[in-house]
């Protein structure tokens, strides 16, 4: 075992001293360089492998040279071999700090056109993927206007990144005018460009143009799947157009019946996204009948599903209902009684129903359905909050007799200072016991109340107990 366990660490070493080698070659290469017309291809000429570890490497010397970090990272985004990901480009956004100088991108372009290196489409997409990560709209827009000067035509996925963060920035008159130049030089929208369309028409509240680019998409060649249907059903519940939302689910559920229309069948998001909608806006009872479409359509509820909707019903004090709902959702195996029963508890505890979350974890307990972790921790956390440590107390040992660490160790610091504070001392050092056994600190914002109060009572023993675990 040893010798597998020192094999892997020398592999790892190596690994680790390649990577550093292959990143230092290529800043040397970048340094001894600087100012070469040629610079890219002399990049691509080196052996050294690149890889995402390699280019991260190079882009934390930024601060010693900015603008060469930047060269080598768009020149590493258009090798063949090598792809940057979505992280890389908010590491790389960071590390060159773009959002604070985005005049390097500009100055970047402008090396360039004075050396004539050879910039291509691929070479714009790493830099209008950078304004997107830094969220740079005009300056994407810029960039977009001066690809003629380098001999380069946008297509769709240039547009793409400017429609998006127009979108995103909810200016869609320049997001309709990128999408209609576009189609001036023959480019037609693709899935991405309409996602983008719908969910900034939707934040805007222009969902009938929304509704009208949904429309459109199978004359533009585009399948309209359940991420589309998503996204236009999201506008509409965010629009408080519920009824929109339901005929949009019933296209949906028709075209998915019989097994066609697969890609656009409502899954799970798409049932909780109404049932969510309903409970918001007060209408808990509409949002059960979500539920029995659900179930109609084969499509099974999750966590999220049942607590927003027992969220909702308790709310709207439909606790029967909401008790209705677990039985349902039990019988049918979709999730178990302690998952139901403690978003319920969790639910109440919210609504400050604290008597009666009691009540329903007395008689969990009693069938023998355990709350889980969050529910215990809520429920000893909020009776302790309303001056009844003691009985905080006697919840945590019942819950955790059987369960060891069921209790969040946060809560352990709010029971703590409960207890000292209603000087029930006994209690309070059994609870420091099985702190310091399972070595739980103390919680920042409650050490001096707890300590302070200790040494009053001459309870130094507690204290130093306390201490030995940095408490």
């Amino acid at each position: 075992m040893a010798v597998h366990s020192i094999s892997r660490s020398l592999f790892h070493l190596h690994r680790s001293k390649n990577l550093t080698t292959t990143a230092e070659s290529y800043w040397n290469l970048l340094q001894k360089n600087p100012s070469e017309k040629n610079l890219e291809k002399t990049l691509s000429e080196t052996s050294k492998n690149l890889d995402a570890s390699s280019v991260e490497k190079v882009l934390q010397k930024s601060s010693l040279d900015r603008s060469l970090a930047l060269r080598f990272f768009i020149w590493a985004g258009q090798q063949s071999n090598y792809r940057h990901s979505r992280l890389m480009y908010s590491k790389a956004s960071e590390f060159l700090k773009i959002s604070q100088y985005p005049e390097t991108l500009t100055h970047i372009l402008d090396d360039y056109k004075r050396d004539m290196s050879w910039v291509s489409v691929k070479t714009f997409k790493v830099i209008f993927n950078l304004c997107q990560e830094a969220k740079l709209a005009e300056l994407a827009l810029g960039f977009l206007k001066r690809m003629g000067e380098f001999n380069c035509r946008p297509d769709t996925a240039s547009y793409n990144v400017l429609i998006r963060l127009f979108a995103e920035k909810n200016d869609m008159g320049f997001a309709e005018g990128l999408m209609r130049e576009m189609r001036m030089i023959g480019l037609y929208p693709d899935m991405i460009t309409c996602v983008a369309m719908i969910k900034g028409f939707c934040n805007v509240g222009r969902l009938e143009d929304a509704r009208w680019v949904f429309d459109e998409m199978p004359k533009w060649g585009c399948l309209r799947n359940v991420v589309v249907y998503s996204a236009l059903l999201e506008g509409f519940c965010k629009g408080q157009r519920m009824e929109m939302g339901i005929e949009l689910l019933s296209e949906m559920e028709k075209k998915s019946e019989g097994g066609s229309g697969c890609e656009c069948a409502p899954n799970v998001v798409t049932y909780t996204t109404l049932i969510q909608s309903f409970c918001e806006k007060g209408r808990a009872k509409e949002a059960v009948e979500v539920l029995d479409r659900m179930g109609k359509h084969g499509c099974v509820p999750n966590r999220v599903t049942v607590c927003t909707l027992l969220d909702g019903l308790c709310k709207e004090g439909y606790v029967e209902d909401a008790h209705k709902v677990i039985d349902r959702i039990v019988g049918e195996g979709s999730l178990s009684s302690s998952q139901c029963y403690s978003s319920m508890v969790v639910s109440l505890l919210r609504l400050r129903s604290v008597g009666e979350a009691e009540n329903l974890v007395r008689r969990m307990l009693a069938g023998g359905v355990r709350p889980d972790g969050l529910a215990s921790s809520t429920l000893v956390k909020e009776v302790c909050l309303d001056g009844r440590s003691l009985d905080g107390f006697s919840w945590y040992y019942e819950i955790e007799k059987d369960c060891l660490s069921a209790v969040d160790s946060d809560v352990y610091s709010v029971l703590l200072a409960g207890l000292c504070e209603q000087d029930h001392l006994v209690e309070a050092a059994t609870l420091i016991d099985v702190m310091v056994e399972r070595g739980i600190r103390l919680r920042a914002p409650y050490v001096n109340r707890i300590v302070e109060h200790l040494k009053k009572t001459g309870e130094n023993d507690l204290v130093l107990r306390l201490r030995s675990i940095g408490g």
